[in-house]
């Protein structure tokens, strides 16, 4: 099976999609790695070089323009359409592409950083389940606080990594604690990391912690 261009519909219908590490058909697990607010899936499928996990396919969806949607992850959402949810829908589709071809959803990560991250996260709680986990560097849960996800579904022990600067200027503390609720409300086995500083980017911890995730990709759940 060849998973190369984005499906749905909206904006970002029909773009690249870059693979890295093992064959679909001989990995253990697969990762699909979402790229920030104007870069690329040229610059986030490097992490996989970073993770040191060869038995594992990954995936970087290109968004239309470098961008998944245009105004903040805090505003409204009806602000950030048609651009969301057709975002929303190429990730739900890979999803599901790569589940088709042998991969089940419980060995499937997904990894954003900044805007990627909000949407990985935002994927996960718009189609509940297990998962084989969530790591958002850099970002939270999209929409105002009333338009959250309020984390009544069930996500069956999925492991969620997030991590985030004290004081990164673009992801308020307050949403990525909001987030860490509501996904162990629904089930999730969370680990949040807050590093002192200002630094807007992905560090040596995340990268040894979503290592760890990487390395437990398949085995049945704690939680």
């Amino acid at each position: 099976m060849t998973i190369d261009r984005t499906r749905g519909s909206g904006p970002h219908s029909g773009q690249r999609i870059l693979t890295a590490g093992a064959p679909i058909e001989a990995a253990r697990g697969a990762v699909i790695t979402i790229h920030g607010r104007g870069a690329s899936a040229d610059d986030i499928i490097g992490l996989s070089g970073h993770l040191g996990q060869d038995d594992i396919a990954y995936f970087a969806p290109q968004a239309a323009g470098s961008v998944w949607y245009p105004q903040r992850f805090i505003e409204p959402k009806a602000l950030n359409q048609p651009w969301l949810d057709s975002a929303l829908g190429i990730v739900h589709a890979l999803v599901d592409d790569i589940a088709a071809a042998g991969i089940a959803r419980e060995r499937i990560v997904l990894l954003g950083f900044s805007q990627g991250a909000c949407l990985a996260l935002e994927a996960v709680a718009r189609k509940p389940g297990r998962y084989g986990g969530a790591v958002g560097l850099s970002g939270g849960l999209i929409g105002t606080s009333r338009e959250l996800w309020d984390g009544a579904d069930d996500l069956a022990g999925t492991p969620v990594l997030l991590g985030c600067a004290e004081l990164d200027g673009h992801i308020p503390l307050s949403r990525v604690q909001e987030t860490a609720d509501r996904f162990e409300r629904a089930g999730a086995s969370v680990t949040t990391r807050i590093y002192r500083g200002s630094a807007h980017g992905v560090n040596a911890d995340e990268i040894e912690l979503t290592t760890a995730l990487l390395s437990a990709l398949g085995s049945p759940a704690t939680a």
